[in-house]
């Protein structure tokens, strides 16, 4: 169950840490054992994923856990449309499974190399206004509790444990199993499309009525933005061809996109210039899909990122002040802003709680300077009542927090009765929960 290499890193590159013990349990049996040795060591263990959080979220200096072999068994009830998969199973693997089935998650955010374990406890999301984070397909999980408990949670089996674990930032337990309510398999179609800036805002609420997801990037020095809407349709009737994925998704999007990168750090007076023709470079395209592949494309390009999620009334107001901010840095930006909407929902540390949201990303390039630009935008965000993603960079502690979250004491609360000794904490936890 032991593995020798110890060294570990993340998708950024920017969070690395090097574990005492990593451990690849295969069973329940055997994460429950790894708990319960950690326990009577007295040593700490972090469970860790794919690494594609900015955050050290999942730094583990004491022992690792990873869930890569974790066989627990896959169930599919397809007339209910529930799936149970292993937690540790990653996001492209579920996709194809549910493909197999007919079957599909109604929503997926732009990237799938994630653990399901991993996009769930971050509040990892896509963009639709009709639709939470991946957490709110949730119907029931499996936790190791600190104790070394098994619990199976629901809405009506341990259902705060529930409301908490599936926003739980790996710090109620090792999340083993998880059961997901999926659809019937479904046809979009995408339209991409550039626009103005002002345009977009001014059109913006009926823009999101109109369409069964909508997000747009603002590139920084211009007033110009790419909207994307995916909607809904019976037939793939209009795919991309080969050829033209190829050039866009992976050519221009990634290969010719680092090359300009990497001008733009050595030459970054030539930033603005890039970001204009950038914007002029993206093309109008319609093309339809099976949705995961739609939803999710190619990320080959390294960055680190800040993500908040706004009151959706806040939007114009925060993109009014992030464009004053990128023009009065001492550095350049070399990334678009990315901008996506999101339902309500009921999960204590969801960032949709309670309310509707514009979640506003911001990024950076490896290798670039960027925390002046996302302290900035963070003080923006917080005062217009932000929550930032659990999995992007921040810089909030737990009394911040705690103000932004109602069920904030309830989540600690539930994490004293799970973990009473801090068996799952790091020291990025201890800032953020206390």
């Amino acid at each position: 169950m032991a593995g020798t290499a110890t060294a570990w890193s993340n998708w950024a590159g920017n969070q690395h840490s090097t574990a005492t013990a990593i451990l690849r349990p295969a069973t329940l049996d055997a994460v429950t054992e790894a708990v319960r040795d950690a326990a009577a060591a007295g040593e700490r263990i972090r469970v860790v994923g794919s690494g594609h959080s900015f955050t050290p979220i999942a730094v583990a200096d004491s022992r690792r856990i990873e869930l890569t072999s974790l066989a627990t068994d896959v169930r599919v009830d397809r007339d209910r449309r529930l799936v149970t998969v292993p937690a540790g199973m990653t996001l492209q693997t579920l996709n194809a499974l549910l493909a197999r089935h007919g079957l599909a998650l109604p929503n997926l955010g732009d990237i799938d190399a994630q653990t399901v374990a991993g996009a769930i406890s971050t509040g990892t999301h896509g963009t639709g206004a009709g639709y939470g984070c991946l957490s709110t397909f949730v119907t029931a999980l499996t936790l190791v509790t600190g104790t070394g408990e098994v619990l199976r949670c629901s809405a009506d089996e341990q259902p705060d444990v529930f409301a908490a674990a599936r926003v739980g930032l790996g710090a109620l337990g090792v999340l083993v199993e998880v059961t997901l309510r999926c659809v019937d398999a479904f046809v979009l179609r995408a339209h991409e499309r550039p626009a103005p800036l002002d345009s977009v805002l001014a059109e913006l609420p009926p823009l999101i009525d109109a369409h069964d997801h909508v997000e747009f990037y603002w590139f920084p020095y211009t007033a110009r933005v790419q909207v994307k809407t995916n909607d809904r349709v019976p037939a793939d009737d209009r795919p991309l061809p080969r050829w033209r994925g190829w050039l866009d998704d992976d050519f221009l999007a990634n290969t010719v996109f680092a090359g300009a990168c990497r001008l733009g750090r050595a030459v970054p007076a030539l930033a603005p210039t890039i970001s204009a023709v950038s914007a002029r470079a993206l093309t109008e395209r319609t093309y339809t899909g099976r949705s995961d592949t739609v939803f999710c494309t190619p990320r080959r390009v390294r960055f680190v990122e800040m993500e908040y999620a706004l009151p959706r009334a806040a939007l114009p107001t925060a993109l009014d002040a992030l464009r004053r901010i990128v023009d009065g840095l001492p550095f350049k930006v070399l990334f678009p802003v990315e901008v996506r909407f999101t339902a309500a929902d009921d999960i204590w540390l969801s960032h949709g709680y309670g309310r509707e949201s514009a979640y506003v990303a911001i990024h950076q390039y490896v290798g670039m300077p960027y925390e002046p630009y996302f302290r900035a935008f963070e003080e923006v965000a917080t005062d217009l009542g932000g929550r930032p993603h659990w999995g992007k960079l921040h810089y909030r502690d737990a009394a911040s927090l705690a103000t932004a979250y109602p069920r904030f004491a309830d989540f600690l609360a539930v994490r004293d009765r799970l973990d009473p000794d801090r068996l799952f904490t790091n020291p990025h936890l201890d800032r953020i929960l206390g």
